[in-house]
């Protein structure tokens, strides 16, 4: 089906790209404005994968005609009359069309305007039956779909101030028609408030699936607008099955299935991920890294964690990194072959543990066939596979010499790089994607509709630096929190409180991240120098346990739990230093013991006080000088439990009083925590992370 997707939410002004999915590069499409709001003069290219701008407020339908038919896509408008705000800034086109020397964009300060800020919603799926509890016949039910907006952290308004917009998908009105049913677009009711949209389950065709945004106002009536959350209602296979006539309809039965379309697959609420830079992660003959690897996943579960991201495995032209591919379709020569790479993939799972596969969509290396081919002759059948500069050099980034950007909006490309996903995702868990920002956000749209339609467990985890909300909007699951890091290693070098880091994470409901949004927490990685080396050891303690005790998925990069501290070095496996391990087994098995501490649990501020002066006649508080500002207390709550966590980024230990009533263990190190200052007053002793229960009321 060539239908481009999702409806799209935008503003007047932002651009989106349109390309057909599953394409055939030899077939023709065309595209139209089929309908739009009075005084737009809006239009669309000629070329199979082009942009649309809308120009003023409204509703949009655009046609697609296509080898399969004609295919509609509503695209909702909102004013962008806000000022000095980029409407295009937080889009990943925006990044792409960025220049290298361009100041950082901060993301908090534009989303904030008057008081009103970015809200969030949330849309959930349910089937209700009438009050006579009539369920054996599809006249009884309705499908429902709720959305909670919620206003902006920082914002003035209530949720009562929110309106929501719901838009129907196209695709699914369009396979209730094909199919004899009503149009569900005729036959739903939408709730006064505007929170609730309900369609005949008579109406719903095998998959119903519905849109959603928030929309605030400041006092002057300027919008800004969510997000976009949706959920769907699918039919079941006694429901298909019996849909010409009477369906045995039960809450919770297999007969309607609801599904929320953008929540993180379930296993990544508890996952905790460990980098493998592929090439030096074990001292390997050439041919046999896979096998090198694989013996060493039984000590990799031993440590806790549950998730391997193994940087690139595919063929390559000899850099070490591995992400200048000329062989996408194959293991590279120096790791093992593709039998070696599917063992190891079985290994980790026969040990619990699931894989991610680096997927690089941006680039292929200038070595690659394609490029050889088409470099300096324009008549070659793969220059148009290709961005090129003025001066006949390919387009890249950041002075990349070695590699060259694809064109996504060449058929060939699209058609390629599907390819791949179709050819790797059934042998792994997830995808980690190189350079997302890079990429136009159809592809990765038209990607996660693929590979969750297969597996909704599939994981989709962004490299998008810095971060996007709109990338949370029919994308990825999990996000790299660049802003974490490095406000941790601003705090590890002295140049900003501790208590910064929770500002970090606030941050990402303040710019416009849902509350399902999920990140990845790192302080090291194949692309950066070690925290331990630049920072020291004590604050890499202390980062290593913020990672672990804040609200995300945890990462650590091979080496980080011995104290390596070459960045891709190999791995100096027999000078590991036990403590570092220990240390992070048990921050890993802690967090795994108390999902307070995991993406679920709620974050809160807490008041704390740090003792200044000489504590040594307590004997277990070390003396020594300790800045405020080294130290950072918080809550973490989940329902069920309740801890306060006390962060130490200082060489000395630290006494803490905190503004809570609290046990007197630390979960962490499993021993008591608590002394009394000369004044009586209970003090919370830390080196670099104390977990403390608080004690129920």
């Amino acid at each position: 089906m060539h239908h481009p997707g999702p409806p799209r939410f935008l503003a007047t002004g932002e651009r989106t790209e349109l390309a057909p999915r599953d394409p055939n590069p030899d077939a023709t499409y065309n595209w139209r404005v089929a309908d739009a709001p009075p005084g737009s003069e809006a239009t669309v290219g000629d070329d199979p994968v082009t942009e649309f701008t809308p120009d003023v407020p409204g509703r949009y339908l655009l046609g697609l005609d296509a080898p399969d038919g004609d295919h509609l896509l509503t695209v909702r408008a909102f004013p962008a009359s806000y000022e000095g705000v980029d409407v295009a800034g937080g889009s990943g086109t925006a990044i792409r069309d960025r220049d290298a020397d361009d100041e950082p964009i901060d993301y908090a300060a534009r989303e904030q305007h008057e008081g009103v800020g970015r809200p969030r919603v949330r849309v959930d799926a349910s089937v209700a039956f009438g009050d006579d509890g009539d369920r054996k016949g599809e006249s009884a039910g309705e499908a429902v779909f709720t959305a909670v907006p919620s206003p902006n952290p920082e914002s003035a308004l209530d949720a009562d101030d929110l309106a929501v917009t719901f838009v129907v998908d196209d695709r699914d009105v369009a396979d209730a028609v094909a199919a004899g049913r009503a149009n569900p677009r005729d036959a739903l009711r939408v709730s006064e408030d505007g929170r609730e949209l309900r369609v005949p389950l008579a109406a719903v065709p095998e998959r119903l699936r519905v849109h959603a945004v928030a929309v605030a106002h400041d006092p002057d009536g300027d919008p800004r607008v969510s997000v976009a959350d949706g959920a769907a209602v699918e039919r079941g296979q006694s429901a298909a099955d019996d849909a010409g006539g009477e369906a045995a309809l039960t809450p919770g039965a297999p007969d309607f299935e609801t599904v929320r379309l953008n929540e993180p697959p379930a296993w990544t609420r508890d996952a905790s991920v460990y980098e493998i830079f592929v090439r030096t992660f074990a001292d390997a003959d050439e041919g046999e890294a896979f096998d090198a690897i694989a013996e060493r996943i039984p000590r990799i579960a031993e440590l806790g964690v549950d998730t391997l991201w193994l940087t690139p495995v595919l063929g390559h032209d000899g850099k070490p990194h591995g992400y200048n591919i000329v062989d996408f379709f194959d293991t590279a020569d120096d790791l093992g072959d593709r039998a070696d790479f599917e063992a190891l993939v079985e290994t980790a799972h026969d040990h619990g543990m699931r894989v991610l596969f680096d997927f690089v969509a941006n680039h292929t290396a200038r070595d690659h066939e394609w490029f050889q081919d088409a470099y300096r002759n324009p008549e070659s059948p793969y220059r148009d596979r290709y961005e090129w500069q003025e001066s006949g050099e390919p387009g890249t980034y950041f002075d990349w010499e070695l590699i060259a950007n694809l064109n996504h909006a060449n058929l060939d490309v699209r058609r390629f790089l599907l390819d791949v996903i179709d050819e790797w995702a059934p042998l792994v868990d997830g995808f980690r994607c190189d350079m997302a920002w890079a990429v136009p956000d159809s592809f990765w749209r038209e990607l996660r509709d693929r590979v969750k339609d297969i597996d909704r467990e599939f994981l989709l985890m962004d490299e998008t630096i810095p971060y996007i909300p709109g990338f949370h909007e029919g994308m990825f699951d999990v996000h790299f929190d660049a802003t974490l890091y490095f406000q941790l290693r601003q705090v590890g070098r002295g140049a900003e409180p501790a208590e910064t880091v929770l500002d970090a994470v606030d941050q990402r409901a303040e710019i416009g991240f849902p509350d399902h949004a999920e990140f990845l927490q790192y302080i090291e990685n194949h692309d950066e120098t070690r925290y331990r080396v630049e920072c020291g050891d004590d604050a890499a303690a202390a980062a290593g346990a913020a990672i672990m005790t804040l609200p995300g998925v945890p990462m650590v990069y091979a080496g980080q739990e011995i104290g390596q501290r070459g960045r891709r070095d190999a791995i100096a496996w027999d000078h590991a230093r036990e403590d570092v391990r220990d240390r992070y087994e048990r921050l890993l098995e802690t967090r795994r013991d108390h999902p307070a501490l995991g993406p679920a649990g709620d974050l809160s501020h807490v008041g704390y006080h740090v003792a200044s002066g000489d504590l040594s006649e307590q004997p277990i508080v070390a003396s020594g000088d300790v800045h405020p500002d080294d130290v950072v207390a918080f809550r973490r709550h989940d329902g069920e439990e309740e801890l306060v966590v006390v962060l130490n980024f200082a060489p000395a230990d630290a006494s803490v009083a905190v503004e809570a009533d609290h046990g007197e263990r630390d979960l962490v190190a499993g021993e008591r925590c608590v002394v009394e200052d000369g004044e009586g007053t209970e003090r919370i002793r830390v080196d670099e992370v104390a977990v403390v229960p608080v004690d129920a009321e």
